[in-house]
């Protein structure tokens, strides 16, 4: 039993030099841009387009979640870790933590346990300063939007009231969803409505993400849609001359980052939008380095299945024409449970009733993934409260199904502990090999995606738009975005967009509130219900629990 917690596993590690862990990758330490002697960037020139369509891509996803999580990254990282241990060479790549969430609930994103990719501080806090440089970007572009409404000099003509463009800042911050600018006089702008996204949910990271060379970023960034002038015309970053100089920002945030697990296997860290409100993956480019470098690559999707995994597997499996060969759907119990009905205080009480019930919700998935063409593994993400009847009774349903589910225990014992389930996704990796296929076709209507996503995978009846989301769809047609994909952003607490709808609601109505426009990540972005993009903080903070010491050792980071 583990009585230390995350981060103390984790500074107990005696860290291999980062050359070291690229060695395991044939990657020359010229090569290598270091930052210290943990972490370091690998050149883009380094992905090989042949070894990425050869090896084995693996997406780890989840039935829908409790508040807390089920455990993805660390079953990532300890699935990561089994693969290594059965003699096939894997590497993990995970997106990078948003403050927001560190100091807000979860505290960290780093794994778990002895299923951790470490250094774990630097991962949590500001690792190689690629957010900051998304943050950057993206206000840089605000400021010369303000600027030139301000000026009298190449004026655009652009109408205030049209931006579309929110500032962002990398912390959970409610106060700043809805404020005014430019008070004070006529010195300091034109006053306005304008706002505060988080910054995973910036543009500027959904295009880090999808971007496949620093040309092509440059170009993205110029397609960034702000609004209209006066006479109605569409207004573009590359209007006000921004791409450049927004790229130059991003010229080191665009590599991926190299560090290590626990077991010293190599991890790729790169990119962090929110799968709730973004595309919820890392970087087309790590997955593709990932890919050019190893055997076995395993990555991860935000949230449940319904998230994460459809926008992996619509937006980013399509557009740079990957082909995952085994989806990984991580339960746990204590999740059965939560969706069976019981309590938030009964989550950690055996109850087979609950569970039996609960286990509607991931059945659901588990038939979504198969849209895809695509076998699943369930894994079962232990914890001490878990009793074997109800693990049995999940592993013998899933078997029932023609799925196998696994006991998953690298939270206690690291890669020893995911044997076997590393097995049973090679066994679909090299047994079951099939072409995955995307649900939908990108040049089909907008409406029509909608559709097809909120029908076929969350499973509801209905689908109506609200006068806002009816203009914001005539406004993509004039603009010619139809053949842009759909990034939903919709709770992660339910399939619908009810946050109190959990287990597999059905004959539910699914309301789409607005419909913004990311014409540089090449996708519209749908919000349905109440889904804000900027979160706020809980009443009690994980950054209250939270100390550093006279040595600069942290503690309460997990």
């Amino acid at each position: 039993m583990i009585h230390q917690s995350d981060i103390e596993i984790a500074q107990a590690k005696t860290l291999k030099h980062i050359r070291e862990i690229a060695k395991k990758l044939e990657v020359d330490e010229d090569d290598l841009e270091m930052y210290g002697k943990y972490k370091a960037k690998l050149p883009l020139s380094l992905i090989n387009d042949n070894k990425v369509n050869q090896n084995n891509l693996v997406l780890v996803t989840a039935l829908t979640p409790t508040p807390a999580g089920e455990g993805k990254t660390t079953v990532s990282i300890g699935l990561t870790e089994g693969l290594n241990k059965i003699g096939k060479q894997a590497t993990v790549v995970l997106r990078e933590p948003s403050l927001g969430p560190v100091f807000g609930i979860k505290g960290g994103a780093a794994g778990g346990g002895y299923s951790q990719v470490v250094p774990m501080e630097d991962i949590n806090l500001h690792f190689t300063g690629d957010f900051n440089a998304v943050e950057k970007a993206n206000n840089l572009l605000s400021a010369l939007i303000d600027n030139n409404i301000q000026s009298k000099d190449n004026n655009l003509n652009i109408d205030p009231r049209t931006i579309l463009w929110k500032r962002v800042i990398d912390m959970n911050d409610r106060s700043l969803r809805d404020i005014t600018i430019g008070l004070g006089g006529t010195a300091n702008g034109i006053p306005r409505q304008d706002g505060f996204n988080i910054t995973p949910a910036s543009e500027v990271m959904a295009i880090l993400c999808m971007s496949s060379d620093l040309e092509n970023l440059k170009e993205r960034l110029g397609n960034i849609f702000i609004g209209f002038t006066y006479d109605k015309k569409p207004v573009f970053a590359s209007d006000l001359k921004a791409e450049n100089a927004m790229a130059i920002l991003l010229k080191d945030a665009i590599k991926p980052n190299l560090v290590q697990t626990l077991e010293e296997n190599p991890a790729i860290i790169h990119g962090g939008p929110f799968a709730n409100i973004a595309q919820g993956t890392n970087t087309i480019i790590a997955t593709k380095m990932g890919l050019s470098l190893s055997n076995y690559v395993v990555t991860e999707a935000g949230f449940g299945a319904d998230l994460g995994a459809e926008k992996f597997l619509n937006i980013k499996s399509q557009f740079a024409k990957l082909n995952p060969k085994c989806v990984v759907l991580v339960a746990t119990i204590r999740a059965l449970r939560h969706h069976g009905g019981a309590a938030k205080v009964d989550y950690n009480r055996p109850n087979l009733e609950r569970v039996t019930e609960g286990f509607k919700n991931l059945e659901k998935h588990i038939e979504n993934i198969r849209k895809y063409n695509i076998e699943p593994v369930v894994a079962i993400n232990s914890f001490i409260s878990d009793s074997k009847e109800e693990v049995d009774f999940v592993i013998e349903k899933c078997a029932n199904l023609g799925v196998e589910a696994v006991l998953s225990e690298g939270w206690v014992k690291g890669g020893e502990g995911t044997k076997n389930l590393a097995k049973a996704v090679v066994n679909v990796v090299e047994n079951k090999a099939t072409q995955y296929k995307p649900l939908y076709d990108w040049s089909s209507p907008i409406k029509d995606k909608i559709e097809k996503i909120a029908k076929e995978i969350y499973g509801a009846s209905i689908i109506e738009y609200s006068k806002q989301a009816q203009l914001n769809l005539r406004r993509i047609d004039r603009l010619g975005f139809n053949d842009f994909a759909v990034c939903m952003a919709k709770t992660q607490k339910s399939f619908s967009d009810n946050a109190a709808l959990i287990g597999r609601p059905e004959g539910f109505t699914v309301t789409v509130r607005e419909i913004e426009i990311a014409a540089g990540a090449q996708f519209v972005i749908p919000i349905l219900g109440k889904m804000m993009r900027m979160p706020g903080l809980p009443s009690q903070p994980a950054s209250e629990n939270m100390t550093i010491d006279n040595d600069g050792v942290i503690s309460g980071l997990s």
